[in-house]
């Protein structure tokens, strides 16, 4: 069973894809930026604000699948520079505090939008 995820709490996708996807007692969330639902628009700030963003954005996806992110699994953070890796890990621990999820951080040539940070997660459902 393939169930897709939508929620106007989180924003839109800007392309052709789900903002989740919910299968097999998972749900798979789209990479999300850090674009305010709202306005669309990609909110002004540093990585440490751009990662609260993205993380608010997440948990509104995963509410939406009945989930939620102490029941993330794993996520992967895409960083527009790795210099950037402790403030992101600050903000990231506030969001996981107990049992944090695997997680892989890369460094990438560019995200969509020209933001700084990116995040993917799995859950359980």
């Amino acid at each position: 069973m393939r169930e897709v995820v939508s929620t106007k709490d989180a924003p839109q996708a800007i392309g052709p894809y789900s903002q989740a996807i919910r299968a097999n007692g998972f749900v798979f969330v789209s990479g999300q930026v850090a674009i305010d639902p709202e306005t669309q628009q990609v909110i002004a700030g540093d990585v440490a604000a751009q990662t609260d963003r993205v993380l608010r954005n997440l948990s509104e996806i995963l509410e939406a699948a009945d989930s939620g992110l102490g029941k993330v699994v794993r996520s992967t953070v895409f960083l527009k520079n790795m210099g950037d890796f402790a403030a992101m890990n600050e903000v990231y621990g506030k969001y996981f505090r107990s049992a944090p999820p695997a997680r892989s951080t890369v460094e990438v040539a560019r995200l969509p939008k020209d933001v700084l940070v990116e995040i993917d997660v799995i859950a359980l459902a």
